[in-house]
């Protein structure tokens, strides 16, 4: 079916700092250029009406070297009339602990200022340390590249980064989204124009680039760090055992047991070691895979509060709700098939 031709593009803000990696920022641009135009080129032989129009912007708007000696023309520089529907943050070229925000005060003062008027905020890769450094993922899930993670727990003790996850929304109105590894600003590319746009148009733009989804997400790759969640390791023994057994009857009460500490100390040690008390973090990891579960399966509400440990699912939908703003069932309608149908 045709794309209707009266809706007004979304308009999506890709974001250029002098840490920027020109690959990422242009291949944004031309992933989200295709929908609405491409698939009607290659099935009907004439482009269609374009759906996203993309914007690279920047402080000052003038062409600029970044990262790898490439070079970026933003199309534009920041201002106050400018109010695209989201902004996209890609990867910054950093190291790991390097102080990269001394010179992206700017945009940090800009992205802080978009958010705070309501706007939605996309990051894949290091981008999502940005949005920390402006304080948009305190108290939130987040995820950002699987080797940053550790450095980004440290340095935001505040935002709980979960680096098994490829993609992560949170947030009022779940208006930040974040995608993991270096690849993953396709992933996050095909997720903004299957939320604003439709799936069928997400599916229609993977099949035109021949993108795989990635559904298996970073764990692979975040096992090779998975030992220093902790600098205590009698609690990162315990984060190792309790991300796997979440779901089992009083999480809390075996990591106790298999800690060797009294209750009290326990319990004091780890929120010093994750910023969060045992309670509050069984119940993040709980709800993000609550959250994956009603995005990739079909299993009722019901089966899922099982899934991750609720015997009551009123109790589990409560909690759903003031960690998430809206019920299991909302959520479900708004994000439901975005990875599995983006390659069916």
């Amino acid at each position: 079916m045709p794309a209707p031709t009266h809706r007004k593009p979304t308009e999506v803000a890709i974001l250029a700092t002098s840490q920027t990696t020109s690959s990422t920022v242009y291949g944004m641009n031309d992933l989200l250029c295709s929908a609405g135009r491409d698939w009607a080129v290659i099935t009907g032989g004439e482009a269609g009406p374009p759906l996203v129009n993309p914007t690279i912007i920047s402080a000052s708007g003038t062409p600029q070297e970044v990262a790898n000696g490439g070079w970026v023309k933003p199309h534009r520089r920041f201002s106050d009339n400018y109010r695209p529907d989201v902004v996209c943050i890609l990867e910054i070229a950093m190291a790991p602990d390097s102080q990269f925000v001394k010179e992206l005060t700017t945009e940090i003062h800009w992205l802080k200022a978009y958010w705070e008027s309501g706007g939605t905020v996309a990051s894949a890769c290091t981008g999502s340390l940005l949005m920390a450094e402006a304080g948009l993922l305190d108290g939130e899930d987040a995820t950002t590249h699987w080797a940053f993670c550790d450095f980004a727990a440290r340095r935001y003790p505040r935002v709980r980064f979960h680096s098994n996850r490829a993609l992560v929304t949170s947030g009022k109105g779940q208006r930040l989204i974040m995608a993991g590894g270096g690849a993953s600003w396709m992933d996050l590319g095909l997720y903004l124009i299957a939320r604003f746009c439709g799936i069928e148009e997400a599916i229609r733009v993977a099949k035109v680039h021949l993108i795989d989804w990635h559904e298996a997400g970073q764990q692979p790759y975040a096992v090779l760090s998975c030992s220093r969640q902790s600098e205590d390791a009698v609690i990162a023994r315990c984060q190792v055992w309790v991300a796997e057994n979440y779901d089992r009857p009083s999480p809390v009460n075996q990591m106790i047991a298999r800690s060797g500490l009294s209750e009290r100390s326990f319990k004091r040690r780890f929120q010093l070691a994750t910023g969060m008390t045992p309670m509050e973090y069984v119940l993040t990891l709980r709800l993000e895979e609550a959250k994956q579960l009603l995005e990739t399966s079909d299993l009722s509400i019901d089966a899922v509060a099982e899934a991750v440990g609720y015997q009551d699912a009123g109790f589990f939908g409560r909690k759903f709700l003031s960690r998430v703003g809206m019920t299991p069932t909302q959520y479900r309608r708004r994000f439901h098939g975005l990875r599995q149908h983006v390659m069916a």
